[in-house]
């Protein structure tokens, strides 16, 4: 295998200097890409996410770096991504400076060179309103539009809306990252109207879309705009309340349904801003003579996770549910897990070990109960199909060795 230089492909009409890998499968094509705002939030993710491809060599340039760095993104990129911007300035007048005035020096600097690479260029939705950050943005737009036009080199712009997702700055420009934060370090927040909905956009979406114009790249000279396919609305009141439900879960155990794309991609944005010492907490245990049990998390659609540590010769359960089910796993020590059909005297046991990870299933209508045979601590731990509800609890006591009759045993046959 090894690399061999083969000069120039033509992709959408423009020219794109290529090295090809040669393992045993065939060519393999390489893009040398500039990301400026390489250190912002948008351009982390999409550094990270080039990281993946093969075909690829990134060059990364934000403010802080030698601008050396840019002057050799701008001489050898094929593609550039055009993320830096200003968008919360002091000064009003850096809007220009930072978004316009930026833009057209990178055009004029590919013009020196005589380069006409594809630009992606991350605009935002404030462009079509009447404010100093929509309307620099849109004169960045201008200006690649004229530069395109006069070169012949293609331009695709993306107008981003409310881009939310981990490593976003709080209390700056994202209220999601400003919610997130505030509720994970139990800060205040302010609501200016509950009902003013929203457009949400998750980053890694955004990463995805750009990358996707590698793969569809744009007609000879073309200057388009391309959209985010995905996006969320909800009211900026049912924002906050989803996020504070997560911080509020760790006292209740009750977690959202997972069963929708943005409630797992909010949380999992929440918790990317927990303090490091805030990763863990803990449950409440309930301790008796039996040994100790807690429960893990609750949802109404799911039911309920808890774990107990049970002492040598104890038994739990001898009881019994009409409509709740259960499924037991025990993941440290010996047990014996016992059935007997609250219309029958014969007795099903179920011998199981935590080396094992065997889950055994409680139907309704059985009382049953566990045992535990071992030496030490037995761990168990539990689902059930119903939250908890003490004044439906679904309930009722009896033995599975019920003294008072001649108790006939079985065992399920071996599985070898």
């Amino acid at each position: 295998m090894f690399w061999l230089e083969i000069g120039f492909r033509k992709a959408g009409g423009q020219q794109f200097k290529s090295l090809a890998f040669l393992p045993f499968s065939g060519l393999l094509h390489y893009m040398v890409i500039l990301v400026t705002g390489s250190a912002g939030f948008v351009g982390k993710h999409l550094i990270e996410a080039l990281s993946h491809r093969p075909d690829v060599e990134v060059i990364g340039y934000d403010r802080d770096s030698d601008p050396a760095m840019l002057q050799d993104g701008l001489a050898r990129a094929d593609v550039i991504f055009h993320l830096a911007g200003v968008n919360r300035p002091q000064n009003p007048d850096d809007f220009r400076t930072g978004n316009t005035e930026f833009t057209e020096v990178l055009c004029a600097r590919l013009e020196a060179f005589d380069r006409k690479p594809l630009i992606v260029f991350a605009s935002s939705i404030q462009a079509v309103l009447r404010n100093p950050y929509g309307a620099s943005k849109l004169q960045a737009e201008n200006a690649l539009a004229q530069w395109a036009a006069k070169t012949g080199a293609s331009v695709v712009v993306f107008r981003l809306q409310n881009v939310f997702g981990k490593w976003c700055r709080p209390n700056y420009n994202s209220v999601t990252a400003t919610f997130c934060h505030n509720i994970a370090h139990d800060m205040p927040i302010t609501i200016s109207d509950p009902n003013r909905e929203l457009e949400l956009v998750y980053i890694d979406d955004v990463a995805a879309g750009f990358l996707a114009v590698l793969d569809e790249l744009p007609k000879v000279g073309a200057f388009e705009h391309r959209e985010i396919p995905k996006y969320y609305k909800l009211s900026l009141g049912k924002l906050a309340a989803r996020i504070q439900s997560f911080r509020e879960s760790r006292k209740s155990l009750l977690i959202s349904t997972f069963d929708d794309e943005f409630t797992k991609r909010l949380y999992a944005t929440y918790l990317s801003y927990l303090a490091a010492p805030d990763f863990a907490y803990h449950l409440a245990q309930k301790i008796d003579s039996r040994g100790s049990l807690a429960e893990f998390v609750k949802s109404p659609g799911f039911g309920q996770i808890f774990v107990s540590r049970t002492l040598p010769g104890v038994t739990r359960g001898n009881h019994y549910h009409h409509t709740k089910t259960e499924k037991f796993l025990v993941v440290e020590g010996e047990a014996i897990i016992r059935f007997r059909q609250i219309n029958s005297i014969e007795v099903i046991e179920h011998r199981v070990s935590g080396r094992e990870f065997k889950v055994v299933d409680i139907p309704p209508g059985y009382i049953h109960s566990i045992e535990n045979i071992g030496h030490t601590e037995m761990v168990v731990l539990f689902w059930a199909s119903e939250i908890f509800d003490p004044a439906t609890p679904d309930t009722y006591f009896a033995e599975v060795l019920n003294l008072k009759n001649k108790v006939k045993r079985s065992a399920p046959p071996s599985k070898g």
